[in-house]
């Protein structure tokens, strides 16, 4: 069976404070001698994940 895959739609402004997070997670990880592997798979996802304008309609 297949792992479902999973979308989020986020702003310029929730972009950038969700690489700001990981980047400070990413530098706690390296404080404490931990494997930070995974995190930067993350913000290379992120960072050269596909941009949408999309427009939402508030009812």
């Amino acid at each position: 069976m297949r792992t479902p895959k999973y979308h989020i739609y986020l702003t310029n402004e929730e972009r950038s404070e969700v690489l700001k997070s990981l980047i400070d997670l990413k530098n706690s990880f390296i404080e404490q001698g931990r494997y930070t592997d995974v995190i930067d798979e993350i913000i290379v996802k992120l960072s050269c994940a596909r941009k949408e304008n999309i427009k939402v309609k508030y009812i």
